[in-house]
């Protein structure tokens, strides 16, 4: 779930992701973590998914660290956050160019537009399984047709 963990001295159990972002690349979407892993880790009001983000940028052989983020998950704006297809669902930075941090942002707000997102991405899901679906009947139907080319 993530490259390193402590226990602080009040008791709260962290847990970061850390990733990088060259500054000249021109795609970056990282994964954070599953949904569910997710949601089951928050039962807990004492545990934290943190990511620190390193966003670099090189030039010969010097690399220069431009800015590092640190911060909980639900302080992440969901503005630009998505959600891609592994799994139950992995909770992906849209693009680690444009990260928007709400400070002290409430972690059950969060997990309730959590909620919502993932209403509104199964059913896209679900519709796109029905076309694979139907595109393996089609498959089926032309190799049920066909002779086998080792007979």
């Amino acid at each position: 779930m993530a490259d390193l963990a402590f226990t602080d001295k009040e008791g709260i159990y962290s847990v970061v992701d850390v990733k990088s972002h060259r500054e000249e690349t021109r795609f970056n979407m990282p994964n954070l973590t599953s949904v569910e892993r997710l949601a089951r880790f928050y039962e807990s009001d004492t545990n934290v998914f943190a990511v620190m983000l390193i966003r670099y940028s090189v030039e010969g052989i010097h690399l220069t660290v431009t800015e590092v983020i640190f911060t909980p998950i639900e302080f992440l704006d969901w503005d630009c956050l998505t959600v891609g297809a592994l799994g139950w669902g992995q909770v992906q930075i849209a693009d680690a160019k444009e990260i928007r941090v709400k400070e002290r942002y409430s972690r059950r707000r969060w997990m309730l537009q959590l909620c919502e997102v993932m209403m509104e991405f199964y059913p896209r899901e679900i519709a796109k399984i029905r076309d694979r679906m139907d595109r393996f009947d089609q498959v089926k139907a032309y190799w049920e047709t066909r002779e086998d080319v080792w007979d």
